[in-house]
């Protein structure tokens, strides 16, 4: 699929084709309501309309992410519904009588040494605090409240920021999760630049430069 990337767009990678993949093996309704959170080019809210998705929209915090989900949505000819937000406004649509059958969300989840995740530059696609689960958290504690009944949220994020926790901030809400996809890729450059910090945190064994990336799909009743 030819994609437009403004300079600071996070670029389509092994995390997007991942959560991809799952997206297609889930086997999305027709006529589904479509999220796609932290969206980046729009690839993935794309892929769902092709799939037969009735609506799709695509949030991002980047004025540029927002800009170039729009003119790929228009490249391909795809009614995609591009705005500036992030999960706060992904609620309040949802708590206006309109959730989601299905959440897809590729959020920033790179242990970073920052203490918040930065507000402007390239790091905004992939900095998630300390832990990296400063956004995760949050998409965790708010999914049932995303969700319309039956539906599904699909997360992908590195092993380095605790799967297990995901999973169990996720059936702590009242939805079925488990891990449905997972790959191991080597490090990319943010994550080598940081291997020094990682291994003195113990977020990684000394000499690993390897992680895993997992896509995690919660299911609410």
């Amino acid at each position: 699929m030819l994609l437009l990337r403004p300079p600071g767009v996070y670029a389509p990678q092994d995390d997007t084709w991942l959560l991809r993949q799952a997206l297609h093996d889930a086997a999305l309704a027709p006529g589904a309501r479509v999220l796609d959170l932290c969206t980046g080019t729009g690839v993935l809210a794309m892929t769902a309309l092709r799939m037969g998705a009735a609506e799709a929209v695509a949030l991002d915090a980047s004025p540029r992410a927002v800009l170039a989900a729009r003119c790929n949505a228009w490249l391909h000819r795809l009614p995609l519904a591009v705005r500036r937000g992030d999960l706060a406004d992904a609620l309040t649509e949802a708590e206006h009588g309109r959730p989601f059958d299905v959440v897809l969300t590729n959020p920033p989840y790179v242990p970073s040494p920052r203490r918040e995740p930065p507000r402007g530059g390239a790091a905004m696609c992939w900095d998630g605090g300390p832990d990296g689960r400063a956004v995760l958290d949050r998409l965790c504690a708010y999914a049932p409240a995303l969700l319309a009944p039956g539906g599904t949220m699909l997360m992908v994020h590195s092993g380095l920021c605790g799967t297990g926790a995901t999973l169990a901030l996720l059936r702590g809400q009242g939805l079925k999760s488990s891990v449905v996809a997972r790959t191991t890729i080597p490090f990319g450059p943010v994550l080598r630049g940081r291997a020094a910090w990682l291994e003195e945190r113990g977020l990684i064994a000394p000499g690993q430069r390897t992680e895993e990336l997992v896509v995690v799909r919660a299911d609410r009743p």
